[in-house]
Formats: C-alpha cells, structure tokens, sequence
C-alpha cells in the first residue's frame, strides 16, 4: 500500500464526515494528493474560493449555485485539513489560522454577492463623513477573533455600521438599519443553511448587545452606549478576542472602522490601571461554567468528559489567559493580543509565570485542541465530549497517536489525565481558590481589638477609624476586606516577633495604604486574594518608611509586589532590562497616538513608568524578591539609566511638533535629526541619582551663528521638556528640573549653540566660565538627544578639564568655594552631616574635583567621569596620593553614601548621625580630614 493510500485510509478511519464525502466525490482523493502535501495557505483557499469569486462577477449566478460553491470549498478545505492533521503533516497553527482566513474570505465573498443584490433595490448606505459607500462591520468574536477556529467550530459574529442614515440610489430607500439587517440576516442564511452540500459554519449571533433580544446590527452609537449603560463583565472577556475582519484588511474603508470600533472596545475592555478586580469576576464566571458541565459531564469520565468546560479543560487555559490580558492590557499593550498561545507566550517573557508553567499550559493547550480536532472529525460535529463506548474511545486514542504510533485506550486517557490534573492545578494556582489561603471576609468577632500592648498607636488610630464616617462610606464588602486585612497584618506581625516598636510603625503605615485605597476594590482585591503579596507588602512597609509612602501615593505599584521576578532581571540583566523597558515605554506612548491632544495621557505613561520603574528598583535595593540586596552603587547606575530613558524618550515625542510648528523640512522631524543634546550635571551626571534627586540639566544645540531661527526652536523645544518633565498631572510629576549651570547661570539663554558653550568654557573672550563650573564639569555627560552634538560635548569636556592649571591659585579657588557650601549648611547641632559636615561626602567630592583639574593635562584617565571612587583608585595608582589613603577615602565615601542613602529610606530629610558612638564612621571620616588637610593646606569650613 502507498504512503498517501495509508494515509486516505487512515483519515478514512478516523472520519466518518471524510468517508462520506471522498465516496460522493471520488475525484476529490486525486485532488487530495496532488495538495494535501503543502502547507494550506491563503493562495490554496483562494484557489478554492475561485468559482465563488467568479460567481460574484457573474450577473446571472443565482444565489443557491453560489452557496453551492461555497460549501463544496468549505468540504473541500475541511477533507484537506484532516488528511494533514490526523497524519501528523500541519500543526495546530496551520488548522486553525486556514479555518480562520477561510471563514474571512467566505464572509467577504458572501458580503460582496448581497450587496450587489441590495445595491439594485435600495441603493447603497452612504457615509456623509468618508463620502464613500458605507461597509458592514463584521466582528469576528471567539475563535474566529483570536484566529483559532477548530475543525467543527461556530462562529460567533457581530454586525455594525458606522451610523444612521438612508440609503441612496437604488429603487426603494430604507435606512441604514434596515438595510443592513437585510444583508445581516442573508449573510447569515448564506454561511448557516443546511442543503445538499452541507453548510459553511454555523453563526452564533447571541454575543452581540442585548443577546438573542437585541437588534442584529447596531451602530457605533449604539454599540457604545450599551457597552457604556449596560455592558457586563463577562463581556469584557468576550471581546478581548474580538477582532474586525469585514471589510477586508487592504480595503481603503478598514483603517477608518477599525479606528472607530477600537476607540469605543478598548476602555470598556481595558483598565487604566492593574485590574485585579477581574479575578474574582472571572472566578465567579468559572464556577458557574463548571456547574453546567457537572450537570452535562456524566458516565465513566465525569467532569473530565468535557474537554472544554470540564476540569482543566481548554477554558480554564482561556480563562488564565484572559486573566492577565484584562489585568494589564490597558497598561501593557502587548497584552491585547488575541490568541491564547500567543498570551501564554508574554506571561512567560514577562515573569508572570515560571517557564515550566508556562511550558505545562502550552502543551496541555495543543494537546486538548488536537484532541478536539479528532473528536470533531470524526462526523463534522461541534462537540467537546469524550466517547463513552470503549471502541470509539480506542479509536481516538490511535487518533491521538497518527498512523506510525499504537497506543492504548489506558495510555490516553492517562496523558489527558495529565494534562487536566496540570491545567487544573495551575488554574487554582492562579486564582488562589484554596479558601483557606484567601483572606476570610467574615465579619469581625465583637469582642476582637488590637493588641493595646503591642500596638499601641495602632489601637488608638483603629479605636478612631472604627465606626467612623470613612469607615461607614465604604461598601459592606470593602469594610469587611479592610477589617480583615488589618486583623491578618497584624497576626503575622506579632507572630514574626518583630520588636514593638517596629511592629506598630509597621502597622500603621499600612493603615495608611489601606486608607489610599479603600476605595479602589481592585487594590484592595490584591492583598485580599494574594497571600505573598501582603506579606511583601509588610516587608516593604517595615523596611523603608520612605517606600511605604511612595507605595501609598502610587497604589497601582502593589502589583509588583505580587510578581517579584522584574527584580531578578534588573539585577542579573540590567541590558536587557532597559532595552525591555524601553520598547514597553515606546508601544505604550504609541498606543496612545501622541501628538498635541494626547500629550498629557503621554505625560501620564511617563510618570507611570518612572513610578513602576522605581519601585522595581527599591525592591531590589530592599532584597525584596531578590536573594541579594543591590549595592548603593548599583541602585544609583538604574535610577541614572531611568532617567536618561526619561530625558531621550520625552525629547522623541516633544520635537515632532516643534518641527512641524517651524515646518522644518520632513527629514528633520525625527528626533534624531534635531541637533540638541542634553547634558546631565551633578548626581545625575556622576550616574548618583538616588531616589528624589533633582536633575542639573543644560541643553546643546548646533547651528550656524547666523541660524537667527535655531535659538527660538531649541529653545521652545527645551522648554516644552521641560514642561514634560515638571508638570503635575493625574499621575504626579517626574522630576525637578535645575538649569542653573548652562553659561550665566539665569541670566543665560536655556539653549546655548554648541560653539558659545566651547568659547565660554574655554576662557575664550570676557564671558568665560568659573572655577566652579569647570568643577561641575568633572560630573557631566551626554544624557539624550543627538549623539552628534553629545561627542562634540565631550570633545569640549576633555579639553576644558586637560588644560594645565595654576595648582595654587586653583588650590585656593575650589578652597573658597567649599568655605560657601558649608556656610549654605550650618549643623549647630552635635550630629555628624555625612554629607555637609567637615570629613564628608562633600570633601570627597571636592578632592576629586581638585585632582581632576590639577592634573587631568598630565593623567588623562583622570578625566573619565567615572565616579569618585573609581578616580580615587586612578589617583593612587598614579600616585597622587597614597594607594591605602586613596582606599580608606574611597571606603569613607562607600560608607557615607550607604549610610545616607539607608537614612532616606527611613525618611529622614536630614542625613545626620551620632559618630561619636560609631567606631568606623570615626575611623574613615578621619582619613578623609587628613587628605583634605595634605591637598588643601587648610580646614575645608574655617
């Protein structure tokens, strides 16, 4: 027996639907081995479609011949899928996406042949707005929408149009609804009836508004204003997968409808922020899927009779997904995508879920539609049900297999078992519905209170709160969230033995969260549903006082503290980090279409990422999710690559419109075009931002001197930044902004021609720059712009900071200006200012700086701006200074900045501690009085 006799027998075997058709048409085996051996592209159903095509040019071709075509091509491509798919030869890709762009090219056709039709007797629908004939909107709902049909599926269908009005032309006008009702109810008929040669697919309209009792076609009015008034949640579900596919993708029309449609779907479908709110929702929506299964699922397989509904079948996979599609593709865009593999696919990429999971889910997914594939096959029957009889059960087991492998009944069943018992473990997983890991939302026992001895304040504060007016505002199931959240907190507070004090300071700052959010379910649902992330939220609270508020101003970020893995990428990754982050940012600010009416929703994205990025950070550097703790150092190097993709990306967005205000050439509307560079000073410079640094920036642009028009363009430009950067929006503000060190400090212009920077920093001419700035320079680098005009900047650096200097008279200058800044600093007090005081952060600084501009012209390494303690070791190496006092020096600075920075995430604004009672803070403060006292010849605040 041949290859393709074997395998035309064993699709024979298999498919009682394929018997039947292969002995009506026997000619069609021939067809099958000339075609069923590649891969079934759109040029193959094309083909296939031809004489429907061709019916459509045809005046005289009655409707039953074109129907009749149309389900000979249907039983045509559904034999050729078969053959592939039971014989091992097409993927699960390949079945479904052939299915899916059939079923486009079959509406497409059957839309075409009506209107012609309807085009005769009532005219066209004409669209005043486009001046064009108006098109049916068909929205492919479901599996047609994801583009994933199966062997025997329905397709679930919504009709729109675009508006209101009457036809035009024709012999008899009606209006718009009218006329797309008739073409709605035809088209129906067209893909559903039954006849001789079957049918093309069954049509499912009960998704569109208002189900079976609602108007077959709406337009867009009126499909918003349902969606607004009355859309229900399990519909958010349903069109996450709707997806426009009439008119056709290369159609002049479909641009302009699928704008209109996804303006109207998105923020129905997708939150603004995190929604966690979902997960209850479509918890609730699962029970109630599984009682109807339970009522159907009976025999000898029980729930997991139904391969769909039962037990970890294919909609709980559906469900997970859609899960994490609604919980964050209004913030990730990414997320809106259709097919279930492909979420599953970004859940992995992103560290929603470990790769083995994820892994598990992908192949319990293929493993179920395959088998749904068999089962439907088998008679052309949209069925999800496992057979009861042993001999059919047998023979899906060798359908399973393909026609090279045996395997038993047992075996079968035990892999799908498999499967199930997995989908249904990690479905659990994902929803928490083990009740006794969710918070218990039972009423407060009377007589319960908080522990007076233990929590002391926090008592006092509940003592207030309880049946207070803020506490009988919230809904019942808020209250009874808050009552048990604060009952739970501080259950596992006392039970970690955490000191008192601690204890109750925790306590209370999450009494200050829960407050920020009693309002917000869907936050509130976070803590309540998620065990791990109201611990993590503990240990953040009692870690860091300043964390603890930055989480309350910014509630959405609880997020990450559900999901930690961002944390691990950051630390062992940070390249590919920030180029992830990057793109993100970018697909989000695209998403939103940025121009001139949508720049504050872009303003808000920007802040929203410097929130969540920042937060990322401050985890790691708290070993939150991390098994490290990240060194000062290395929270400094994120925070510094965050706000230089802050600065690069608001400049890609802002010069668009300048350029088109000036109508600068299109060539020059990109942002890469624009000669202007912005330069960063001070702790951004020396990449030591911490958590509320401001930003020293000054703006670069190259012209020539007689380019009149270049000072107000780059001008408006670094204003309009700046505007981006300070402007407090819904979601706060980035940064604040200091232009003080560009050329005359105020005085100056806020954009200075690249060549005015050079003259002036060089000394050229009356206007020249001060000590003090060339010591600002030792600290400023090229941040974002155009990378042209940020070497010419380091050109200027390196030639500034190489000139041979007077050391004395350089020796005195940078002596005085340190005697201001400890003047701007007084400490009457008997605490050490790590930063201010003698023997500080700000000696350091000024060694460095004099070390730099002394000797750069001899030691070029000098000028690398590579932060303080790399150039410390460059000066002992060199030997300026002695190697073990460049290390205590550069351990002194280590220390301070730890020191400093620990104390701000206590939240204390001043940064001032008792030394006296630490032995090695008074041991490296000294080395650096003696360093200050060998270069400088003189205390640093005398």
């Amino acid at each position: 027996m041949t290859n393709f006799s074997a395998q035309i027998d064993f699709l024979k075997g298999h498919s009682t639907y394929a018997q039947r058709w292969l002995n009506a048409q026997p000619e069609w085996e021939g067809w099958l081995a000339s075609h069923a051996y590649q891969e079934i592209d759109s040029a193959l159903i094309r083909s296939l479609l031809m004489s429907c095509e061709a019916g459509i040019a045809n005046e005289e071709q009655d409707e039953s011949q074109f129907m009749a075509d149309l389900r000979l091509a249907r039983q045509r491509l559904m034999l050729c899928l078969g053959f592939r798919d039971l014989n091992g030869l097409a993927d699960l890709d390949e079945v479904t996406h052939s299915l899916s762009s059939f079923a486009e090219m079959a509406i497409a056709l059957s839309i075409a042949f009506i209107r012609k039709d309807l085009n005769r007797s009532f005219g066209a629908p004409w669209s005043v707005v486009s001046n064009a004939e108006m098109p049916l909107m068909v929205v492919g709902m479901g599996k047609l929408g994801g583009r994933e049909l199966n062997l025997s599926s329905d397709i679930d269908l919504i009709f729109l149009y675009e508006q209101e009005g009457e036809t035009q032309g024709g012999f008899k006008n009606i209006s718009h609804q009218e006329w797309f009702t008739q073409m709605g109810r035809r088209l129906i008929k067209m893909l559903s009836e039954h006849d001789a040669n079957g049918f093309v697919f069954r049509v499912d309209m009960r998704l569109r508004p208002n189900g079976d009792s609602g108007p077959l076609v709406c337009s867009l009015d009126m499909l918003e204003e349902y969606l607004m008034v009355q859309g229900r949640e399990w519909e958010r579900y349903a069109w996450i997968k709707g997806r426009l596919i009439a008119p056709l993708t290369n159609s002049a029309s479909f641009a302009v409808c699928e704008k209109e449609l996804d303006q109207i779907i998105r923020p129905f479908v997708y939150r603004r922020h995190l929604d966690y709110g979902v997960i209850a929702a479509i918890r609730d929506l699962h029970r109630q899927i599984q009682r109807e299964a339970e009522k159907r699922s009976s025999g000898r397989y029980g729930r997991s009779r139904d391969i769909k509904l039962g037990r970890g079948g294919i909609r709980e996979i559906e469900f997970l997904a859609q899960m994490f599609q609604l919980m964050r593709g209004g913030t990730d865009p990414r997320f809106r995508t259709r097919p279930t593999l492909e979420v599953l696919s970004l859940i992995e990429k992103r560290g929603i879920l470990p790769a083995g999971e994820v892994q598990a889910l992908r192949d319990a997914y293929v493993f179920l539609r395959r088998l749904e594939h068999r089962i439907q096959i088998w008679d052309d029957q949209q069925t999800h049900y496992l057979p009861e009889a042993e001999s059919d059960c047998a023979r899906l087991a060798q359908a399973m297999a393909g026609p090279h492998l045996s395997q038993t009944s047992a075996q079968f069943l035990a892999e799908l078992e498999g499967h199930q018992n997995t989908v249904s473990e990690l479905f659990e997983k994902a929803f928490v519905l083990d009740d006794g890991e969710r918070l218990d939302l039972a009423p407060l026992a009377h007589d319960w209170e908080l522990n007076k001895n233990y929590f002391p304040e926090s008592s006092a504060r509940w003592q207030v709160w309880s049946g207070g007016p803020k506490e009988r505002q919230l809904p019942e199931k808020s209250r009874l969230i808050f009552h048990n959240l604060i009952r739970r907190a501080a259950d596992n507070l006392q039970a970690e033995g955490a000191h008192q004090i601690a204890a109750d300071s925790t306590l209370l700052r999450f009494f200050d969260l829960l407050l920020a959010i009693a309002g917000r379910s869907a936050y509130l649902s976070i803590l309540s549903e998620y065990p791990r992330a109201l611990s993590n939220v503990l240990a953040l609270l009692k870690a860091s006082q300043w964390g603890a508020q930055y989480l309350t101003r910014h509630p959405y970020l609880l997020d990450h503290l559900l999901n930690s893995s961002a944390e691990t990428l950051l630390v062992e990754h940070p390249e590919d980090y920030w180029r992830e982050v990057k793109a993100t940012l970018n697909m989000r600010l695209d998403d939103v279409i940025v121009d001139g009416d949508n720049s504050e929703q872009a303003m808000d994205i920007l802040r929203v990422t410097h929130h969540t990025e920042t937060f990322i950070t401050l985890l790691a550097d708290l070993g939150i999710g991390v098994s490290h703790p990240l060194p000062v150092e290395k929270v400094s190097d994120h925070l510094s690559a965050l706000a230089d993709l802050i600065l690069q990306t608001t400049l890609e967005r802002v010069w668009p419109a300048i350029a088109k205000k000036f109508n600068l050439p299109e060539d020059q509307t990109s942002s890469h075009s624009a000669p202007f560079a912005v330069i960063s000073y001070g702790k951004l410079g020396g990449k030591e931002l911490g958590y509320a640094s401001d930003l020293d920036l000054v703006f670069l642009y190259q012209a020539q001197e007689s380019d009149y028009a270049a000072q107000e363009i780059y001008g408006l430009l670094a204003k309009r930044m700046i505007s981006w950067l300070t402007t407090y929006t819904s979601a706060g503000r980035l940064f604040e902004i200091d232009t003080r060190l560009r050329p005359n400090g105020s005085a100056g212009f806020l954009v200075t021609n690249a060549d005015a920077f050079k003259s002036y920093q060089l000394r050229e001419g009356h206007n020249s720059a001060w000590v003090w700035e060339h010591q600002a320079l030792t600290r400023a680098r090229f941040s974002a712009g155009n990378i042209t005009v940020g070497q010419f900047f380091d050109v200027v650096r390196f030639e500034v900071l190489s000139q041979p200097r007077d050391i004395n008279a350089l020796r005195n200058e940078i002596l005085e200006m340190r005697r201001k800044v400890h003047a701007g600093h007084p400490n009457p007090g008997g605490m050490f200012d790590l930063k201010h005081d003698s023997g500080g952060m700000v000696d350091i600084e000024f060694i460095v700086q004099f070390l730099v501009l002394a000797y750069s012209h001899q030691y070029h390494q000098l000028i690398g701006n590579l932060g303080n303690i790399a150039l410390l070791h460059i000066a002992g190496e060199i030997e300026l200074i002695k190697k073990s006092t460049a290390q205590e020096v550069a351990n002194a600075y280590r220390l301070f900045r730890a020191r400093q920075h620990r104390l701000r995430l206590d939240g204390l604004e001043k940064t001032r501690v008792d030394i006296e009672s630490e032995s090695a803070l008074v041991s490296v403060r000294n080395a650096v009085l003696n360093l200050w006292q060998q270069i400088f010849k003189a205390p640093s605040n005398l």
